[in-house]
């Protein structure tokens, strides 16, 4: 069965379709010394906490028109933080304050195990290079619900509330709902790509390759940024404080990195191309 846009559909029962989105970004900084590397982690896991990252999944739960049952929050000794928000579709149907402290109490077993597929959560992982002065920052973010609610309409917000030079994103919708003659549905909205929900501005900047497999509902799109700029990606200083050997040698190991965590593949030698 075919959905257009727009089109509302008239069901039996409660739409069971589960959307599920993961959305995974990536910040490559060089650091020329061990001491830089400590600075550059420190800063990330400042910037990152978990205090940050509820702020970014209540909002992003916000947008997708879901209500927040319970938040569990952790930052990690000595990098790291995860955030698991438990959402709903519709109101609380009973007499429940939203403050934080009352955000971190299970609402009851019932409902934690009913509403066990609607969740958001995010994990963070910095980590460097043993010797190359290459650190890499990765948050994954996870968000999947089900009902009529999409993860999709959040997309936008997801890429600007982090500065990254790598994306991947899976989006894959499961199970089925009936409309009211009792016929199968196995999706509920028209889509083509993850990129019909990326505004051009931001496809704009990055070159993208898709992966669809439309006949089991699973999407796939990578992004790499498209320009190439050194000082992107120097933590405490600039190209103009490098020579040319070492601005030469340090682009091939940023470059490197990035096209190795965009093709998912190691590269031994080869030249690397930023475009």
């Amino acid at each position: 069965m075919i959905i257009k846009q727009n089109e509302k559909l008239k069901l039996y029962g409660f739409n069971n379709l589960t959307k599920s989105l993961s959305f995974n970004m990536y910040d490559i900084c060089y650091t020329k010394t061990s001491e830089e590397r400590k600075e550059y982690l420190e800063y990330i896991d400042e910037e990152y906490n978990a205090d940050r990252l509820t702020s970014i999944l209540t909002k992003l739960t916000e947008i997708i028109g879901a209500n927040i049952l319970n938040i569990a929050k952790q930052d990690y000794d000595p990098q790291g933080a995860s955030v698991t928000i438990l959402i709903c579709e519709d109101q609380l149907t009973h007499d429940f304050c939203k403050t934080e402290a009352n955000m971190q109490k299970p609402v009851s077993e019932t409902v934690l195990a009913h509403l066990d597929k609607s969740h958001i959560t995010v994990h963070t992982y910095p980590e460097y290079h043993p010797d190359d002065g290459i650190c890499t920052f990765r948050a994954d973010i996870d968000v999947s619900t089900c009902g009529m609610i999409s993860p999709l309409n959040a997309l936008d917000f997801l890429i600007n509330s982090f500065d990254a030079d790598v994306m991947i994103m899976d989006y894959k919708v499961r199970g089925f709902t009936r409309d009211i003659t009792g016929k199968k549905i196995f999706i509920d909205h028209e889509i083509t790509s993850i990129q019909d929900y990326i505004p051009d501005i931001v496809k704009d900047r990055y070159n993208m390759i898709d992966v669809n497999v439309y006949q089991e509902n699973i999407f796939h799109t990578k992004c790499k940024l498209r320009k190439f700029d050194l000082d992107n990606y120097l933590f405490g200083y600039t190209k103009n404080d490098l020579n040319h050997d070492e601005i030469e040698e340090i682009s091939k190991k940023v470059i490197r990195e990035t096209d190795e965590i965009f093709y998912g593949t190691m590269f031994s030698n080869g030249t690397f191309n930023s475009n």
